[in-house]
């Protein structure tokens, strides 16, 4: 008896989407599935990558992977999936044209992925800006080139001030890398700029609990502030922005100042489509509440064509030695379950058994900017120079396919050897302005009367 070709619908194109699909597509015969993914953006972000994007040491097309130049045989549909009713096996999804379509699927795994956690603050929504897109990364880098462009122009003075401070939101890794890499190319942009002194720079980190980097213990955590304090940088603890309008940022330690640039790194929330739009079984938090084989459901109760993995699955920590544990969102669970996912979604298509995801930690390592990081491994903590070429090199392997490698690499070695490219391209946002300024006013414009012609005779 033919078996019946499976529709397999992928919602989200980041970590765990990507390699599902990646691997879907090597495990699967044509004959056996056709494979959509839905991702309003046209690749894979590697998000990791993003802290180093921002200081200039790599380039905004070797931090994405191309969906459509690497998923061969799957349909990329480019657009956002706004509610899923698995009772019907539909989503409604939001296409450019904000035009509404409808898919139909017999399996779904859904893999949509963490936004940004946002709160309700007088000036955020106008100044600050995130950090999970490559957009995001590039307009940061810019602003800090642009600004001391801009404060090499003018005199001693709060304006300039203003230009040369710079405020991050967040101590979790995201954060704290990303603080370490700005500050890293502030001070590297001073030999460049000998208009401006060391001391006249003023960057924030603010941290709403007693510590950064939840991620690792106490003592190193402790060093890594007092890393970045010796390097020039301001980190606040117990601290919480309470304003920013105005360009002026507010703490809740009463402590006000006047600030370029806001990073906001804040944490992650639940992507809406998942917390809100859709009627598969989510936890407290608005997680999707799964198995340990990535199957959405219980242990008594399995939702039935319905996967998830990722930072919106609440997958069960198999090997963490505390009850009722779940993984955590970061790079290292997102990659392995989208592969496991993939094996697990072939294997009950052809009738066989799921297994379950077990994945014991490789340890935290996090970048501070160039030559400097931090690496620990359960009671193994390794500092400096050597975390710091440990994070290169776990990341340059875990980037996925060869060409993206060795365009790092490439990149890396041109950035060792002539040192960072430091041309702000924030004209890019405004493409038609050197145009626009080419066009004279039409009161300008020289009026030519009509000539009469004389006709004949």
């Amino acid at each position: 008896m033919e078996k019946k070709m499976r529709d397999i619908l992928i919602v989200g194109g980041g970590y765990a989407g990507f390699y599902a699909a990646w691997n879907l597509e090597k495990l699967l015969r044509t004959s056996e599935a056709r494979i959509t993914v839905v991702e309003p953006r046209p690749y894979m972000t590697y998000q990791p990558f993003l802290p180093e994007l921002v200081a200039g040491s790599i380039e905004a097309r070797h931090v994405v992977v191309s969906l459509r130049g690497h998923l061969r045989r799957t349909t990329v549909v480019p657009g956002r999936v706004t509610s899923i009713t698995h009772a019907d096996k539909k989503v409604e999804v939001r296409m450019p044209d904000g035009s509404t379509r409808t898919l139909e699927y017999d399996i779904i795994a859904v893999t949509a992925g963490a936004v940004s956690r946002v709160f309700p603050i007088d000036g955020i929504s106008e100044h600050a800006i995130g950090l999970k897109t490559v957009e995001e990364a590039v307009a940061v880098r810019d602003q800090i080139l642009t600004a001391f462009e801009d404060a090499a122009a003018l005199p001693p003075g709060p304006e300039r001030r203003r230009l040369l401070t710079a405020t991050v939101v967040g101590g979790g890794f995201s954060g704290v890398e990303v603080f370490g890499e700005m500050l890293a190319l502030a001070t590297s942009l001073l030999k460049s700029y000998p208009e401006i002194q060391f001391s006249e720079l003023s960057f924030h980190l603010i941290e709403a609990n007693g510590r950064i980097l939840p991620e690792v213990t106490d003592k190193p955590g402790q060093w890594v502030v007092e890393h970045l304090t010796q390097r020039g940088g301001i980190v606040h603890l117990n601290s919480r922005i309470t304003s920013a309008a105005g360009n002026e940022v507010q703490l809740s330690t009463g402590e006000r100042y006047a600030s370029n640039i806001l990073v906001w790194a804040a944490g992650n929330a639940t992507n809406p489509v998942v917390a809100s739009h859709t009627d598969l079984p989510v936890d407290a938090r608005g997680l999707l509440i799964t198995r340990p084989d990535l199957r959405v459901g219980t242990d008594d109760e399995i939702v039935e064509d319905a996967w998830a993995a990722g930072d919106d699955a609440a997958v069960p920590d198999l090997a963490s030695p505390v009850p009722e544990s779940r993984t955590v969102p970061n790079a290292q669970h997102a990659v392995r379950q989208g592969r496991l996912l993939a094996k697990n979604i072939t294997a009950v298509v052809r009738g066989e058994l799921p297994r379950d995801y077990l994945h014991h930690s490789l340890g935290t390592v996090a970048t501070l900017g160039l030559g400097h990081g931090i690496f620990q491994y359960k009671s193994l903590v390794i500092k400096g120079l050597l975390a710091w070429l440990m994070h290169r090199g776990y990341h340059v392997l875990a980037v996925p396919t060869w060409e993206r490698k060795f365009r790092v690499l490439l990149m890396w070695i041109a950035s060792f050897l002539f040192g960072r490219d430091i041309v702000s391209l924030e004209s890019v946002q405004h493409p038609r302005a050197a145009f626009l300024e080419a066009i004279p006013p039409l009161a300008t414009l020289p009026v030519r009367m009509p000539v009469e012609v004389p006709r004949a005779g």
